[in-house]
């Protein structure tokens, strides 16, 4: 294998492009892109000068012969692609959701170990430097032993961002596959990553959304809301996936000598009173970081008071030096991936038993049957 290793990225949108320039700024040659539309697709092969690009997945992977492959597509457009991918002995970098369903993304871990192909997956943001800041606090024993955890979240989605592939659990929508999935990755990091027990409630309390043309970026949809909603011409498409979820989980952990309980609590279209926020509460004190997936300040409570902790420079010097937070975590991992294929030192990394693991978790959430009937009490 060359030295410079040989990326082929599937996805055109905004993860795709995030993608590309994560690959090339640790040290990476992206060879092509494919797409489903060709005008979109030549487009950005233009504007990120990527020599290759075409709609065929297949043809692709002959043609550009990859070392690793970068799935940066919706989640119900996974398992084909990345299946062929394994096939052709390709490591794989794959953005959240992993699949639609557990069963899936137990088959592609499972088949990824077969071939001996290594993976990444992409519930990054358990690479914040507030997140890192915290994991190395609680495994220093400076709030002693974790007793809980609570995630807040309330995101005030707007109801009339356009119908598209999150509205929809067949194409790997809704707020566990997209905000879940990192919340429990941020959980595992900071407090182990064993999780022994699960218990959870979903509402698709969305409804419905406008259906539009012309919509290729997930980040810049909200362009897109129609400004008149009342337009008798406008057509509608109906959500069947979460929207909002309240979620239990007691996790093991090497620092406590019980499990440890964790709350995690999203409402995407609520509007929020105070911060998002996650904290991390111990025998001796506490841990609060401001912003939902942990952009921090974060704040120490000792002494009976609140104080704010700045990031240490060595965590500070250790993350990409790029601007946007999703952009700069997938480059985290894609160094730390890239470090394992070459045999460099590197960093532990989620992989496909992760993400097979949460598709499961996913789906146990989703059945909601763990309720315990107690009209008979009343």
């Amino acid at each position: 294998m060359s030295n410079t290793l040989k990326v082929l990225v599937s996805g055109t949108g905004f993860a795709g492009q995030g993608h590309t320039d994560a690959f090339r700024d640790v040290g990476a040659e992206v060879v092509g892109i494919v797409g489903r539309t060709p005008s979109v697709v030549k487009d950005v092969a233009k504007k990120m000068n990527i020599p290759y690009f075409g709609t065929d997945w297949q043809q692709a992977l002959k043609d550009c012969q990859p070392d690793i492959v970068s799935i940066a597509t919706p989640g119900g457009a996974h398992y084909e692609t990345i299946t062929q991918a394994i096939a052709f002995g390709c490591h794989v970098f794959s953005d959240k959701p992993l699949t639609v369903d557990g069963d899936l993304a137990r088959k592609l871990y499972e088949l990824a170990k077969e071939k001996n192909v290594k993976t990444a997956f992409a519930s990054s943001f358990r690479y914040m430097p507030c997140i890192i800041h915290a994991k190395q606090l609680v495994a220093e024993g400076v709030i002693g032993e974790p007793t809980e955890a609570e995630f807040i979240s309330h995101f005030n989605l707007e109801r009339e961002i356009p119908f598209g592939w999150s509205h929809r659990k067949e194409d790997g929508g809704g707020r566990l596959n997209n905000n879940f999935t990192h919340m429990m990755s941020i959980a595992t990091s900071v407090i182990g990553e064993n999780i022994l027990q699960l218990i959870g409630e979903v509402r698709d309390d969305l409804g419905k959304a406008p259906i539009v043309d012309g919509v290729h970026n997930f980040k810049t949809r909200r362009d897109h809301i129609p400004k008149n909603l009342n337009d008798p011409n406008l057509k509608w498409g109906d959500s069947n996936v979460e929207w909002s979820y309240t979620v239990m989980a007691k996790l093991e952990s090497a620092f406590a000598t019980k499990p440890v309980s964790v709350l995690f609590k999203h409402g995407g279209l609520n509007p929020r009173f105070n911060e998002d926020h996650i904290v991390f509460y111990g025998t001796k004190g506490a841990i609060y970081i401001k912003g939902h997936y942990g952009m921090g300040p974060l704040y120490i409570y000792e002494d009976k008071t609140w104080k704010e902790l700045p990031l240490p420079q060595s965590i500070i010097d250790d993350q990409p030096k790029v601007e946007g937070d999703t952009e700069r975590n997938w480059q985290y991992l894609a160094r730390e991936f890239t470090k394992d294929i070459k045999g460099e030192e590197f960093k532990p990394y989620q992989s496909f038993k992760e993400g097979s693991l949460y598709q499961q978790l996913i789906d146990l959430i989703r059945e909601n049957n763990n309720w315990t009937d107690v009209s008979q009490l009343q």
